[in-house]
């Protein structure tokens, strides 16, 4: 009604149409005045020139994160010198190539199959073996005896991919990813098709001592000997402890601005466990586990 005023609180009305009346009236009313601010700050800008106030910076997740003792500083001489003796040095300093086995969960269903090929392509010198009904524990063993570098287990649950575990052999580290957000090549939209063997790796997001050591993991499925003239590149993209992993092909035209074309397969990560050494779940040493009621009481903090 006219001259009515509008409730602070919607949450006390009882009555369920009119709360929500009152609910999207104070919706729109709040972006209408958040427009007005918009267009004055933008007008204001305009006016002043160079001399208007700094473009405000939205508030974030990522931008108001909770303080992490372990973040590490740009070029930290101590974490420079743990990475040049750590286990994966060779791949980075030296150029080792790395020699990949992929298998799977016992009795894999035809689904797990089209991930498993498009992961093929996008992790080079890379090998398919049945899992048949060996453990896990025995394939690292078997793996390491025919000189593979790396071993990746998938698991699936309804016939989708939903679990990884990586171990770097032979002397680990060992981690457990859950995987979400799967899209194959033919649900890419307009993705090219990928023909370099070698791409450029990019680690993005990695802010913690935790978060080096997992991007240094994930790098060392590539030799860093790129072929440049391929024009591919592999992401791994942390964002509040998701990693997202893109498989992009680029180009620079005549204004130089880089243009991208995705190949695929995309798909994110979120660890939840590391261990030291090769995969032992009874008598191994986690490095780090995820407690999810421990250590997610805000949504503000993150590890990697």
């Amino acid at each position: 009604m006219p001259g009515q005023k509008t409730r602070h609180d919607p949450s006390s009305i009882r009555n369920k149409i009119k709360r929500t009346q009152v609910k999207q009236k104070l919706a729109a009313t709040k972006k209408a005045d958040k427009r007005v601010r918009r267009d004055k700050r933008k007008a204001d800008a305009a006016e002043l020139g160079d001399k208007a106030p700094p473009k405000q910076v939205p508030k974030t997740l990522d931008n108001q994160r909770n303080p992490e003792m372990s973040m590490v500083a740009t070029q930290d001489p101590e974490v420079g010198a743990d990475e040049n003796d750590d286990e994966f040095a060779d791949y980075f300093l030296r150029g080792k190539a790395p020699k990949i086995m992929i298998t799977t969960r016992p009795k894999p269903s035809g689904e797990l199959f089209k991930f498993v090929g498009e992961l093929m392509k996008l992790l080079p010198n890379s090998f398919y073996y049945e899992r048949k009904e060996y453990h896990i524990k025995d394939i690292c063993q078997w793996a390491n005896n025919k000189k593979f570098t790396h071993l990746i287990v998938l698991a699936e649950k309804h016939k989708v991919c939903h679990g990884m575990v990586v171990s770097h052999l032979p002397v680990g580290p060992t981690a457990h990813f859950r995987v979400t957000n799967i899209k194959l090549h033919h649900d890419v939209a307009n993705a090219g098709k990928s023909i370099s063997a070698k791409p450029e790796v990019i680690l993005n997001g990695f802010g913690t001592r935790l978060g080096h050591r997992v991007g240094r993991f994930l790098g060392s499925f590539y030799k860093h000997e790129p072929n440049f003239k391929g024009r591919e590149v592999v992401t791994f993209h942390n964002q509040r402890d998701f990693i997202f992993v893109r498989h992009h092909r680029y180009v620079f035209d005549s204004s130089k601005q880089a243009r991208l074309q995705e190949l695929g397969p995309q798909f994110t990560l979120k660890m939840r466990w590391l261990q030291d050494g090769m995969f032992d779940t009874k008598f191994g040493h986690y490095e780090w586990f995820h407690r999810r009621k421990e250590q997610d009481k805000s949504r503000r903090t993150f590890h990697l």
